[in-house]
């Protein structure tokens, strides 16, 4: 597949209307180098991002590292990210990405079931680029490849960690935004919680409904939320709610509780003063996957339809470094993980 396109004209009046908020990584776009299957031409990256944007400690952050590993390990310097805009249309997305098509990258990712339907509308205009969408699947355009993950199999590890460190029997989940993917993550966390105990009390928040996806960044009402929980006795309270996730954090410490976070180790970018309530986060490998589809252009060998990412291969687990927590119960999370990854425990996706 080419990965050069020639339409480049239209990219000042598009960037004018937008009025897009760009955050470029820490190298200049017009940096050039790295050994690349492009030869003398380096890939150009670029990859835009969900609602609540880089800095979330969470979603976001996952895939900011990977095209950190790009740059890295594959020496790509030509890389951008592309900062969303708060509470922006899905046509916003739609510019955005046609944005990065005529300014000319190769490979172009968006973080996201958001970006569904404009990665629909725009990939077929612009059929020599490499797209690539997280959370959702795409089968039907050649040149879209979606990476997607069995977040019910690490939020039932995450649900089982709760149910075993909870001293009065009753818990918590917070989700950002009332959607089928959010909802795989309450499915998975209820059913581990019940496989450790199947007469705990689980509390269920869902912070906003769609269309409003403001749950994602919303961290006072995260804060708020999880406080309600806490209120009405759970002694852990998981979230999957984006940025919002840090107000839940704010509750746990301000009431010292526990928490479990969500898809980026949680307790590696917790402030110092609360990570001794960090239990684990469920992780969600979004780096790996940014970076594995990015390297398969540059070799000549693009990932395509839909790449899936579990506990077998590693992209979805659990985090260990809060060792103070876990140490006790990892033995038994270990167990329940080989459970599911040989077939002997069948995780829902559906609460």
């Amino acid at each position: 597949m080419r990965r050069r396109i020639a339409a480049k004209g239209a990219a000042a009046a598009t960037a004018a209307v937008l009025g897009l908020a760009m955050a470029a990584c820490d190298n200049p776009q017009d940096s050039k180098g790295g050994d690349t299957a492009q030869g003398d031409a380096e890939l150009r990256i670029g990859l835009a991002y969900d609602v609540g944007g880089k800095g979330d400690k969470s979603f976001n952050d996952s895939a900011f590292r990977g095209l950190e590993r790009v740059k890295d390990e594959l020496g790509i310097t030509d890389v951008k990210d592309f900062e969303p805009k708060e509470g922006e249309a899905e046509s916003d997305k739609e510019e955005r990405l046609k944005l990065m098509a005529n300014e000319g990258y190769d490979v172009i990712i968006g973080v996201g079931f958001a970006y569904a339907e404009p990665l629909k509308e725009v990939a077929p205009e612009f059929p020599d680029v490499n797209f690539a969408i997280i959370d959702s699947r795409i089968e039907d355009h050649d040149n879209v490849t979606s990476l997607v993950f069995a977040e019910e199999q690490a939020s039932f590890l995450a649900g089982a960690a709760a149910a075993l460190k909870s001293e009065e029997d009753h818990i918590g989940f917070v989700g950002g935004v009332k959607t089928p993917l959010i909802q795989k993550f309450q499915a998975g966390y209820e059913a581990g919680a019940k496989e450790i105990n199947d007469d705990i009390d689980i509390e269920v928040s869902y912070l906003t409904q769609p269309p409003d996806f403001g749950g994602f960044s919303d961290p006072a009402r995260g804060e708020s939320t999880a406080k309600g929980q806490f209120d009405k006795g759970a002694d852990v309270v998981f979230h999957a709610a984006g940025a919002s996730g840090n107000g839940v954090l704010q509750a746990a410490a301000d009431r010292e509780q526990l928490f479990i976070g969500v898809d980026s180790d949680q307790y590696a970018n917790a402030p110092d003063d609360q990570k001794q309530y960090v239990v684990t986060s469920a992780l969600k490998n979004i780096d790996t996957a940014v970076f594995e589809y990015v390297k398969s252009v540059a070799d000549g060998k693009t990932q395509t339809g839909v790449q899936e990412f579990d506990l077998s291969g590693g992209g979805v687990d659990y985090a260990t470094s809060n060792s103070e927590q876990i140490s006790d119960i990892q033995g038994q999370l270990d167990e329940l993980k080989q459970k599911i990854i040989d077939g002997e425990i069948e995780v829902p996706t559906k609460p």
